[in-house]
């Protein structure tokens, strides 16, 4: 979520599979028996408008692809690959060109690659065929120009592993997807209301295509999620009985096999669950090899849950006697709140913290609507307001989101964030309208409901914003300088601090700048000063406090 390091192991991974042989990689084909394999036709509208019979996929005004697709599991993966091709190629083409420069040495591919290979061998007996079929039928439309690393259907079908695989060999449980859900007495209509942010950072240009997809499968319920090019995994979503997934990554031990990715799960939860009884069913019946909350709201039952899973317990958390309940990245079912690494977890990341200002907001908005929960999910600032400085991983709106996503499940409404982040527009979709009263006939234009979008932050239009856009070019220019050991520019350090002057990590860099050039006194004044700031985890602020004791000895 917060770096590209799991599509890094992912596609390393990939590349490992032609060295199998194709005997073996035959085995892993879905079953085709049976199913249309017929190509579809693609009718190209205009430059953002395509159509194949009553599929569709298209860009609004807001920036968000907008694809609906329907049919058997092979249908959807032709209907999706054929509309969503060229984003299929741009992306794929975003990750290996990342992942050249991530891993420029060929002895550590190869050693990475080795690993991996045995790693997840197992992965495709532990996604469902149906599933299987429709990632076959997408794959048939990404690029030739990677075959030498490993066949298109393989590099699809582990894509959708690429959050699990990044999770478990990076353990990024310090990644900052932030949840919650409100009903009863804490919601203005007394419905349930939920949000999320998905803080999975993977590029700019990246985030640029998130697609708002419309499924409407033969088998299951009709839902919408949020996702990317190649992607048939829910991350986020709600379906037409009003039931929503969300995902939050927790502490996880690093597992001996792959087994079901999280996202199919989630997925397979989307489609074919109407209450949180079924949505627990579900998850009981798969093995999972990294461990996550998942936060269902259902329209049902009137309420949300969070299910805790891991490769080897699970939980079910509710919280009694409230109509609320707030997820960040620990744990807090009785099964599952007091094990060893949870406990670490709280302690030694940002998790904790993010969850208390969320409470925080809520003793302060104590009826939330979606306008109030888009300003939660927007929120910048610490606990009691402490200024962050702009991009901590301690504020619920760290700049880095993929995406926000706001639900009304029993009003089958969903608001998508489009960019930058989450500050611009939250646009409205009426499930209802999507799929209970669409005619095909009617031509092919934004689905939308424009009258309930939520408008843009006007944080976009500050000068802090503009420092901001600037500090993370600068911030990458500041981490070149350190990595090569070069000198900086004349008056470099007092504009880049200028920038983000809250931000704790422009003094500890400049500190870092120092002390690599033996400057001790300066180095010194500048971690003292990164101590005045809110420093995100206590791992990071033991960092400092360290080079201050090296710096203190060698002052003597």
């Amino acid at each position: 979520m917060k770096t590209l390091f799991q599509f890094l192991f992912l596609f390393a991974f990939l590349s490992t599979i032609i060295s199998c042989g194709t005997s073996k990689s035959m085995h892993n084909q879905p079953q085709l028996e049976g199913y249309n394999n017929t190509i579809p036709i693609v009718n190209k509208q205009s430059k953002t408008v395509f159509s194949t019979g009553n599929n569709y996929f298209l860009k609004n005004k807001q920036n968000l692809w907008e694809l609906y697709v329907e049919g058997d599991p092979l249908e959807r993966g032709l209907a999706t690959g054929s509309l969503t091709d060229s984003l299929l190629k741009k992306q794929q083409k975003i990750f290996f060109n990342r992942i050249y420069e991530m891993l420029p040495s060929k002895f550590k591919q190869k050693s990475l690659r080795t690993f991996l290979k045995w790693y997840g061998r197992k992965l495709y007996l532990n996604i469902p065929e149906e599933y299987k079929t429709e990632i076959y039928g997408i794959s048939k439309y990404t690029s030739h120009d990677y075959d030498n690393i490993a066949p298109r259907y393989l590099r699809s079908l582990y894509l959708n592993a690429a959050h699990d695989i990044g999770h478990a060999l990076q353990d990024l449980a310090l990644v900052g997807c932030s949840s919650f859900a409100a009903w009863g007495d804490k919601s203005e209509d007394g419905n349930l209301i939920l949000g999320r942010n998905f803080d999975f950072y993977a590029g700019d240009d990246f985030a640029k295509d998130k697609i708002v997809a419309f499924i409407h499968p033969k088998e299951g319920h009709s839902f919408m999620m949020v996702t990317w090019g190649g992607m048939i995994g829910a991350v986020s979503g709600m379906n037409m009985e009003g039931l929503t997934v969300t995902i939050n990554a927790a502490k996880s031990k690093i597992p001996l096999v792959a087994k079901t990715p999280i996202s199919i799960l989630t997925r397979e939860i989307l489609q074919y669950a109407s209450t949180l009884d079924e949505a627990i069913a579900i998850a009981k019946k798969r093995k999972v090899f990294v461990s996550e909350s998942i936060m269902v709201g259902s329209a049902n039952d009137g309420k949300a849950i969070i299910i805790e899973v891991t490769p080897d317990n699970f939980g079910v958390y509710e919280v009694p006697n409230s109509n609320q309940l707030i997820c960040s990245n620990h744990f807090q079912s009785i099964e599952l709140k007091n094990g060893k690494s949870n406990l670490f977890q709280i302690e030694n990341s940002h998790s904790k913290y993010r969850f208390d200002k969320m409470t925080q907001l809520f003793d302060e908005n104590p009826k939330v609507n979606p306008q109030i929960a888009a300003n939660i999910l927007r929120n910048k600032e610490g606990l009691n307001n402490l200024p962050l400085g702009y991009g901590n991983e301690k504020a619920l709106n760290q700049l880095i989101a993929h995406h926000g996503i706001i639900f009304k499940p029993k009003d089958r409404l969903v608001w998508v964030s489009s960019t930058p982040y989450q500050l611009g527009e939250f646009v409205c979709y009426d499930l209802n309208k999507i799929f209970v009263n669409r005619n095909p006939n009617d031509s092919i234009v934004s689905m939308q409901n424009e009258k309930l979008n939520i408008p843009k932050d006007a944080f976009l239009e500050t000068t802090e914003y503009a420092n901001y856009e600037k500090f993370r070019v600068e911030d990458r220019k500041m981490d070149t300088f350190l990595e090569n050991k070069k000198d900086l520019p004349l008056h470099f350090a007092k504009y880049y601090q200028s920038l983000n002057p809250d931000y704790w990590c422009v003094y500890y860099k400049i500190g870092l700048y120092f002390y690599q050039k033996k400057i001790y006194q300066l180095a010194q004044e500048q971690f003292e000063k990164a101590l005045t700031k809110e420093i995100t985890t206590i791992p990071e602020k033991e960092e400092i406090q360290k080079y201050l004791k090296k710096i203190k000895r060698k002052l003597l």
